[in-house]
């Protein structure tokens, strides 16, 4: 394994974001419709905050009860917003960081995906799943 591959050898270019501002019901769209978990959020092309899964099961009591989706989207969106949600200023790697210096921030974070960018740009994302697919292949 070499451990200075670049980030862009295992991130994710094609990156499913919310914009600022989204209601939370388009959010809980985006994962359900992309089967992603984590969501970068972007003001035009800035990354601006990261939203998890997690973070809309812990606002979205009515998941729990099995209740109507619609009434759900209809009660968050009208006592939440996105930005009270999101993760604001999420750690994030450089385009230029390498896979070692992902693993390191993975390794040590209590998150599970590592947005990239290119200044405050968002150009990919890298998750722990990717990572482990890459140490799949290095064996």
């Amino acid at each position: 394994m070499k451990r200075n591959d670049p980030i862009s050898h295992l991130m994710s270019r094609n990156v499913i974001t919310a914009h600022h501002g989204d209601p939370i019901s388009k959010v809980r769209a985006l994962f359900r419709e992309h089967g992603v978990h984590h969501i970068p959020v972007v003001n035009a092309d800035q990354l601006v905050g990261i939203i998890s899964w997690t973070d809309i099961l812990r606002v979205s009591f009515g998941d729990a009860f099995k209740t109507d989706e619609r009434a759900v989207d209809a009660t968050l969106d009208h006592t939440i917003t996105l930005e009270q949600v999101m993760q604001k200023s999420p750690v994030t790697l450089a385009e230029t960081g390498s896979v070692r210096e992902a693993a390191e921030l993975l390794a040590g974070g209590t998150f599970h995906a590592l947005p990239i960018v290119s200044g405050a740009k968002l150009v990919g994302i890298v998750t722990t799943t990717d990572l482990i697919k890459y140490l799949l292949d290095q064996f």
